[in-house]
């Protein structure tokens, strides 16, 4: 399952840009930041409120409490940063360089998680990193 969930999630990402990039047009970038991050918020809750999981709020910890905000800030980051660089440039070479965050994720999952980074993970991570510089070129 986490499979296809994976593969919804990559379709939806691109489907993102290419709203993004005709919706961004004459808007500035960080007020329509804003406006996806409401929509966001809206229906996280809803899906919270519809499977009853907001019981939950109160057995968070304060360090899950802690990390999870600071996700939400480098989220936050992450979309001001994207939709700026969305608007100034062409999604084709945007969108590339933005997945380049999977190469960062391997690279502090062994840092700061201590996950393994094998030598299949390092051929994936330069191969990744030439295909986005062949891409952007």
């Amino acid at each position: 399952m986490w499979l296809i969930l994976a593969l919804l999630s990559s379709v939806f990402a691109a489907l993102t840009s290419i709203l993004a990039k005709i919706g961004i047009t004459g808007v500035n970038s960080n007020l329509a930041t804003a406006i996806r991050t409401g929509v966001v918020l809206v229906m996280s809750w809803g899906m919270v409120v519809l499977t009853n999981a907001q019981s939950g709020l109160s057995e968070i910890s304060r360090r899950s409490w802690l990390f999870l905000i600071l996700s939400g800030i480098a989220t936050g980051l992450s979309w001001l940063c994207y939709y700026r660089a969305l608007q100034l440039g062409e999604a084709s070479k945007v969108v590339p360089i933005d997945k380049l965050s999977v190469v960062f994720t391997l690279i502090m999952a062994f840092v700061f998680l201590h996950e393994e980074f094998t030598v299949k993970s390092l051929i994936g991570s330069i191969l990744l990193a030439a295909g986005t510089l062949v891409m952007v070129l």
